[in-house]
């Protein structure tokens, strides 16, 4: 298959990749305040900052500087897109300023015309969980429908500043994982929100707002950029995890479709015209009763997204009798006894990634971008080389079934983008060691190194791979 405008390339988060988080007007963004931690030791959540203790998110991997020279690797490696997060609180440091900060929209400005200048597209992300800590301590975060106004507001100053020099936006990166229909845990609830899933009062009711008002923002602000811009193209990033039954039990197809299900509800809201009625009768049956008023329901038709951005790391497994195994797996429900997991116990499983595209492709019938894939591993620097053929292995299975979905299966596909081309800070356990990238950054978890760039053996693989395509 040769398609010349198949966007290959990489997606990458200010927040574990920038640094300079005190710097040229910036404010405290909920990230800033959140330590390093491990596999085995979760992250922790402050209110200030505190002395001798690591925030990742202060020193990323010095890409606030060094960005011409990755995009220059990014180039090399014949990236054709590079998916970038603007960090709100650069533009807007308090979240409710008068005006921006101009020293934060220059930045974001050198860094996409650099891309330009690469002839590497770029696709802007507003949301990818940067938020100003003001917001979520003066307003309550999402809870209130005023952050949606602030937001609007950060998305109007990004549209008109960069509405001839950016063409594809997503909205949001990954807030379908707020639910009122299951435990949340407070790291997720953190990143999209900045509270605290564990020091809510009324946790199931708080969820409930801050998804409504998140996914409202984001249709208001589809309708808003394309007032701007016609010809922007405006989509939403959505993590998704494919669900199996454990057994051909019925029960067990239910319990999955519904484990599923959970992560869609948005994506039916953001395409489809209208928040769905089945969500709003669940949140009934959970006491919560969201009444939308004429205006939501005008922005819901009016605010439809142009592509379906998709995250895949893996599939799950749920049965009705509940744990088959003693072995969970971290997208939820039982570990899979046919696929492999990798170091940090993420399900390996390249088929999954093909089945989740004809659901999208048959149920949605959109354009769709894989906007992050990828492997985090321990990867060992010999004489300055990083044999990693366990991640190339993981990428070209991967591929390899995204080909079939879009050859055989005619799935509507554009683009690849794999997740952290360049190594940098994990978002789930504020590690470096994890790392995802095919170029190495000489970077400890404590952030000490030179923050030397060195290309690993995928980079060339992924470089001739691409070209054959």
């Amino acid at each position: 298959m040769k398609n010349k405008e198949f966007l290959w390339g990489g997606s990458i988060a200010s927040h574990q990749c920038e640094g300079a988080y005190d710097e040229d007007g910036k404010g405290l963004g909920i990230m800033d305040l959140v330590t390093v931690g491990s596999v085995s030791e979760p992250r922790k959540f402050h209110d200030e900052i505190q002395e001798g203790v690591v925030y990742p998110s202060h020193y990323g991997i010095d890409f606030y500087h060094r960005y011409k020279e990755d995009i220059a690797l990014f180039k090399e490696a014949g990236f054709k897109t590079l998916r970038i997060s603007i960090d709100w609180s650069r533009i807007y440091p308090n979240g409710d300023d008068e005006k921006p900060n101009r020293a934060g929209i220059e930045h974001y400005r050198e860094l996409i015309l650099e891309l330009r200048r690469q002839e590497i597209e770029p696709i802007v992300t507003l949301f990818h969980f940067e938020m100003p800590m003001n917001l979520v301590k003066k307003y309550g975060s999402w809870t209130n429908r005023k952050t949606i106004d602030f937001y609007l507001k950060y998305a109007k100053t990004m549209f008109t500043e960069f509405k001839d020099i950016v063409t594809y936006w997503s909205t949001f990166n990954e807030m379908n994982h707020m639910d009122s229909d299951m435990e949340m845990t407070d790291f997720f609830t953190y990143m999209n929100t900045g509270l605290c899933y564990s020091k809510l009062q009324e946790p199931a009711k708080t969820m409930v707002y801050c998804s409504y008002n998140m996914t409202l923002a984001s249709v208001k602000a589809v309708k808003l950029g394309h007032k701007i811009n016609p010809n922007f193209q405006i989509g939403c990033v959505f993590g998704l995890t494919p669900v199996y039954a454990w057994s051909c039990n019925p029960d067990d197809a239910i319990k999955a479709f519904h484990a599923m299900d959970k992560d869609w509800y948005q994506v039916d809201a953001m395409t489809k015209g209208a928040f769905p009625e089945y969500k709003l009768e669940i949140y009934r049956q959970r006491g919560v009763e969201l009444e939308l008023s004429e205006e939501d329901k005008k922005a819901f038709r009016e605010g439809k997204i142009d592509f379906i951005s998709v995250n895949y790391y893996g599939s799950a497994v749920e049965s009705a009798k509940g744990a088959e195994t003693e072995d969970t797996n971290f997208f939820g429900g039982q570990s899979n006894p046919y696929l492999e997991k990798s170091d940090w116990g993420w399900t390996i499983d390249p088929k999954g990634l093909r089945y989740l595209l004809l659901m999208l492709d048959r149920r949605y019938n959109l354009p769709m971008i894989i906007t992050e894939n990828g492997l985090g591993a321990v990867d060992v620097l010999e004489d300055g080389k990083v044999h990693d053929s366990y991640r190339i292995h993981y990428v070209k299975e991967h591929l390899n079934q995204l080909k079939l979905a879009i050859e055989e299966d005619k799935v509507n596909c554009f683009g690849y983008l794999m997740w952290g081309p360049i190594d940098l800070i994990s978002a789930t356990t504020g590690e470096m060691k994890k790392r995802y990238g095919f170029i190495y950054v000489d970077q400890d978890d404590a952030g000490n190194g030179s923050l030397k760039r060195l290309k690993k053996d995928s980079f060339e693989w992924f470089q001739d791979y691409t070209s054959k395509w």
